[in-house]
């Protein structure tokens, strides 16, 4: 149920964009126990003014490929789970769509349960009272 925000520059390919979204989705699905039907993300194309970054900061380096990728989850991962994710994500990146470790930065937030509403005004993740 994790829901993924992704950030990075105007002028992005279709297909670039595409690889952007099925390996981290594949990521998530490998490493981080989310079922493969279980997809959402918000990819957005930003000016140049838009998104700032520091090129250094506990990195060797970021470009203009640089992508920021928030996550909002519905459960708590552990940190060996985390670290495992990060890796498979830099990984299956750096394939496809051949983004340079260093450009890839990524937040997780986690949420509780009843901090999900799919559709209906319901929380399907939590057993609603009757009405």
């Amino acid at each position: 149920m994790p829901f993924a925000r992704i950030t990075l520059l105007k002028g992005k390919s279709p297909d670039y964009r595409q690889a952007l979204s099925d390996n981290l989705h594949r990521a998530l699905v490998e490493t981080f126990d989310v079922p493969a039907a279980d997809r959402f993300q918000l990819i957005e194309q930003v000016e140049p003014e838009a998104l700032i970054y520091d090129r250094t900061y506990f990195s060797g380096g970021r470009s203009e490929d640089f992508v920021y990728i928030a996550i909002t989850a519905g459960k708590p991962r552990s940190t060996a789970v985390k670290q495992q994710f990060y890796r498979r994500l830099a990984s299956l990146l750096a394939d496809a769509p051949g983004l340079r470790p260093d450009d890839v930065m990524v937040v997780i937030t986690t949420t509780e349960r009843d901090g999900w509403s799919f559709s209906n005004g319901l929380t399907q993740m939590v057993v609603e009272e009757p009405a």
